[in-house]
């Protein structure tokens, strides 16, 4: 949802991941986890995604598109819920790509050292990346 609001679009997305993780295998070496050359893959096809959109539309993934990918909602616990997740996945798409790509593995749990191996940063930077993002989209709640 943070590279692409749009339903359709990001399942055509997903699909263009699977097709260029396929075509990429025979050249996974290993120096590296699967787990991490998976991620790489993904971020990259993701950030082209995001810049061929960001030129054709002229703007990231907006909020309205995200409001619409939520659907119908049931009752205000969960409108409120999936409100809050759809301001921060718009508030993620707005980050530079590498800020978006260290919080979003952090926010899929990865560690500062896996997050290090995806990204080529060192662990400390990563972790040091994860509190400036956090910052930010905290100061940005607050004051917008």
């Amino acid at each position: 949802m943070a590279y692409e609001a749009n339903p359709d679009r990001r399942r055509d997305l997903l699909q263009e991941i699977h097709i260029q993780l396929w075509l990429s295998l025979r050249r996974f070496d290993g120096r590296s986890s699967l787990l991490t050359w998976v991620y790489r893959v993904a971020h990259n096809v993701a950030a082209t995604h995001v810049l061929r959109e960001r030129r054709l539309a002229g703007r990231l993934v907006g909020l309205e598109d995200l409001e619409d990918a939520a659907g119908a909602v049931d009752g205000v616990a969960e409108a409120v819920k999936k409100r809050a997740v759809s301001t921060l996945f718009e508030r993620i798409s707005r980050l530079k790509p590498l800020d978006r790509q260290v919080i979003l593995l952090y926010l899929e749990g990865e560690t500062a050292a896996s997050i290090a191996e995806v990204t080529g940063l060192s662990a400390s930077h990563v972790a040091v990346k994860i509190h400036r993002v956090k910052r930010m989209l905290n100061e940005e709640e607050t004051h917008g």
